[in-house]
């Protein structure tokens, strides 16, 4: 009867084969642990000697390229064109008020009577109220209380005022610079300052204001200046 191959591989296997297998497998261990260790050895020389390293420097990445940002802009807006204002012209300055023009110096007396006192700026006349003689700066017109005094002149009535000595007065400016002042009036005039008044017309009535001149008999006080300076009063009015 003929063995198949298998069972002499088996005998030669029980046998001495069995040995000469694992010799062979101990040898080819051997020779790869040689191998290997000399791998190893060469490599530790290789990284015990002095190492050159190569750095290959990687580029920097290029930024990508930035669009630019475009803002959109508000559609553009008609400028009007301004309207021409007109220049203003200056103002013309309103005239100044004209001083109220008196009127033509025709005199007559404010009051009808007898002198009793004249006017004395260079002499001195008697003052039966202070009981002495001093100077006068007026005329003295007798005529009883409460009789119309009329303006000796017409012009504008300047002041109205009470004074200490000579009572309740009435100044009225003539033209040519003249001005006549009467005093001894009673309170009230029957005139306000501004009024113009024409020769004649009642400006008030006569009273008993005026205690500089109480001694005397009743009378009115009439006193003038021309620019200023005391003037007599019987130049300026009519002779009787």
């Amino acid at each position: 009867m003929k063995r198949t191959m298998m069972d002499r591989v088996s005998d030669f296997m029980a046998g001495k084969g069995f040995y000469i297998v694992l010799l062979a497998c101990v040898g080819a261990l051997g020779v790869s642990g040689y191998y290997l260790f000399s791998g190893i050895a060469e490599q530790g020389r290789l990284v015990s000697g002095p190492t050159t390293i190569v750095v290959t420097p990687t580029p920097a990445p290029t930024p990508p390229a930035v669009s630019p940002v475009v803002t959109p802009q508000p559609p553009a807006t008609a400028t009007p064109a301004p309207i021409p204002t007109a220049t203003p012209q200056p103002s013309q300055a309103p005239e100044p008020s004209k001083a109220p023009t008196a009127t033509a110096s025709v005199f007559t007396w404010p009051v009808k009577g007898e002198v009793l006192r004249q006017h004395a700026l260079e002499t001195l006349s008697y003052d039966r109220t202070m009981g002495d003689w001093r100077t006068h700066d007026g005329v003295d017109i007798a005529a009883e209380t409460g009789t119309k005094v009329m303006a000796p002149a017409g012009g504008t009535v300047s002041d109205i005022y009470a004074d200490d000595l000579m009572g309740t007065t009435v100044v009225i400016l003539h033209a040519d610079g003249v001005m006549s002042t009467c005093s001894n009036l009673a309170t009230v005039p029957n005139v306000e300052i501004g009024d113009t008044v024409r020769t004649g017309d009642v400006i008030g009535s006569l009273g008993k204001t005026a205690i500089a001149e109480s001694g005397e008999a009743s009378h009115l006080h009439l006193s003038m200046t021309k620019d200023g300076v005391s003037v007599d009063p019987l130049e300026y009015l009519p002779k009787k």
